[in-house]
């Protein structure tokens, strides 16, 4: 399945979540907790302003939510990196896949999703109920640059202290776990090409994430 805003709204995305619990693949980050983690965010931003969001993975391609402007944006201190292993959306428990996080150093070009004041709390709860439902990730307030200005944004990046944190894999244990590895959300390798797409329609450079997709390719095609 291409999972949906509805499959969010309507909880279908949570019951798949909780069989994958049942199943021992997934532990879930309590609905309190994550209701806690959205209001620790906000509070840091100012009250009853317009809220940006960076988007640096899947959320480039399907953000989901209703937006009012979207600027290229480059985020400093961090770089996307193939580093949260995952057993129920592009893997199995056999053959685990992998999708993107935001590891610290260097830098990286993404985009920046303007929420409304109004639309704060529906928006944010629905991407909380999305990136948050595990855990694996840590929301955080950071600067980002636009060529209109630097703007504060929420983003998520990479909780190491999470058990399905895999580490920073050589770039070709990456390309086969990515080229193999599919799961009731869809084949690895599909979440890759989907996202080097639009960077590149974006021009948002990654050398890494283009060589990788090559690689991938490459791989697929033996």
């Amino acid at each position: 399945m291409n999972l949906r805003r509805e499959d969010i709204e309507t909880g279908l995305f949570e019951e798949m979540i909780q069989e994958g619990e049942k199943a021992g693949l997934f532990q879930r980050l309590p609905v309190a907790e994550r209701e806690k983690s959205r209001r620790d965010i906000i509070a840091q931003l100012p009250e009853g302003e317009d809220i940006w969001l960076f988007a640096y993975g899947s959320l480039i391609w399907s953000p989901m939510i209703d937006f009012s402007e979207k600027r290229l944006a480059t985020l400093y201190g961090y770089h996307r990196r193939f580093c949260l292993s995952t057993k129920i959306g592009r893997g199995t428990s056999e053959k685990p896949g992998l999708v993107l996080g935001l590891e610290s150093g260097g830098s990286c070009h993404g985009l920046a999703f303007r929420i409304t004041a109004d639309d704060t709390e529906r928006e944010l709860k629905l991407i909380w109920n999305r990136e948050m439902i595990g855990g694996s990730y840590t929301p955080k307030v950071v600067k980002l640059k636009t060529e209109d200005g630097t703007i504060q944004a929420i983003t998520f990046v990479i909780n190491r202290t999470h058990e399905n944190y895999a580490g920073r894999l050589s770039t070709e244990a990456v390309a086969e776990i990515i080229a193999t590895a599919a799961g009731p959300l869809g084949a690895c390798a599909d979440y890759l090409f989907s996202t080097v797409e639009h960077m590149k329609e974006l021009n948002l450079h990654d050398r890494h994430m283009f060589h990788l997709g090559e690689m991938v390719r490459e791989r697929m095609q033996k």
